[in-house]
């Protein structure tokens, strides 16, 4: 499984909530039309993430089965029952990047963090993730993205490890 992730972050004098309450509505109407190999999203309003020109923002992950999923994402997130509810959340942005991520590993609980980081030099991927904690893991595709190349969500990272644990909110699950 793939997922898009998107940070983003509301212009300056639009309120949070009503950027959220936009951006959950479009959430739903994707949900409620979702295109081919789309397994769900989820929100998270996260504060202090580098890669966000904000002091806080949103984090969208979108769940596609592969990259032709994504194309079809792509594709559907701006058109159909979805455009207007799109529109209305773009209207409302300031800016954003994107990455997507495989899944290394599924998760088994709640998610009230999120912890990016980088795999050190010199260690191989098998060593690496051993050292892992279980967790919903995520690992970067072709370095699309600002952020480091893997993000545990629900875990912080074992000792040693140089990363850096966000604090995230769910604010919807689709």
């Amino acid at each position: 499984m793939l997922a898009y992730v998107f940070w983003h972050w509301p212009a300056a004098g639009v309120d949070p909530a009503r950027y959220a309450e936009a951006l959950t509505a479009f959430h739903r109407a994707l949900g409620a039309a979702p295109p081919p190999g789309m397994r769900g999203s989820r929100v998270f309003a996260v504060e202090a993430a580098p890669w966000i020109a904000a002091p806080s923002g949103f984090e969208d992950w979108y769940f596609v089965d592969d990259f032709t999923a994504l194309g079809a994402l792509n594709e559907a997130a701006v058109s159909g029952p979805r455009r207007e509810p799109h529109d209305a959340a773009a209207r409302l942005v300031a800016g954003g990047a994107g990455g997507v991520y495989r899944q290394v590993s599924p998760g088994s609980g709640a998610v009230d963090r999120a912890t990016w980081l980088y795999k050190p030099a010199g260690v191989s991927y098998d060593d690496f993730l051993a050292r892992l904690p279980p967790a919903e893991i995520w690992q970067r595709q072709m370095v699309l993205g600002p952020a480091p190349e893997f993000c545990l969500l629900g875990a912080a990272a074992p000792a040693g490890l140089a990363a850096r644990t966000l604090r995230v909110q769910l604010i919807h699950r689709a």
